[in-house]
């Protein structure tokens, strides 16, 4: 029985290698995403059917949120983070179904995207900006203040992280509680604001990475 959610709900085990619960929902959602968006998009149409026309739709709706935080080409940025946040949103409506437990409402799943955007915002930032420009920022604008300025990118994704796990941890508690001490029916109301919530924590997860990452690209000042 898991007892924390800190502690992992092992499933089993690749040679001394244990997997748990949320990193088996992880591999499974990253499989549905690819296989889904194959079969949808293997063969896109000028006359769009309803799944191409709603995933078009969607990858514009990103796009223009990009543009507007990174005020410069989206595009080689959509990969990313468009991936990031149709991800998240798969991985926080898993608190609505049931039996399943949203992998990011265990500690492993944020650290692991947290650490994903915080390489990519040193990817892209040595990218725009080459590695001397980019590695000097640190030192402005006193050098003694490097310390600091290191601390401050550690803080921030570590923030990232605990933000996201806090609150998924928290609603599936809430859920879990009501569900125990009113049954079946009652906690409708609450998976309906789960799945709002769900949404939202994605698209707050999402721009704040990408702000992040404008901020290493020059766009924006963190």
């Amino acid at each position: 029985m898991e007892t924390s959610p800190l502690m992992p709900d092992i499933l089993f085990y690749i040679g001394p290698v244990p997997i748990s619960r949320a990193v088996a929902t992880t591999w499974a959602l990253m499989a549905f995403m690819a296989v889904f968006l194959l079969a949808a998009l293997r063969r896109p149409a000028h006359d769009a059917g309803p799944v191409q026309a709603a995933l078009e739709i969607v990858v514009l709706a990103i796009v223009k949120q990009l543009r507007e935080i990174l005020d410069r080409d989206p595009w080689p940025f959509l990969p990313l983070l468009g991936s990031l946040f149709l991800f998240l949103c798969l991985a926080n409506l898993a608190a609505v179904v049931p039996g399943a437990t949203p992998p990011t409402g265990h500690i492993e799943t944020p650290a692991a995207l947290a650490l994903i955007v915080f390489l990519s915002v040193h990817y892209f930032g040595v990218r725009v900006r080459g590695a001397g420009p980019y590695l000097r920022h640190y030192l402005e604008p006193n050098p003694f203040l490097l310390p600091l300025n290191v601390l401050s990118e550690l803080t921030r994704i570590f923030s990232l992280m605990i933000r996201l796990f806090g609150n998924m941890m928290s609603h599936e508690f809430v859920i879990a509680i009501v569900v125990f001490l009113a049954g079946l029916l009652v906690p409708i109301p609450f998976l309906l604001l789960g799945i709002l919530i769900g949404i939202i924590q994605a698209y707050i997860f999402t721009v704040l990475a990408t702000v992040y990452i404008a901020a290493a690209v020059g766009a924006v000042e963190a």
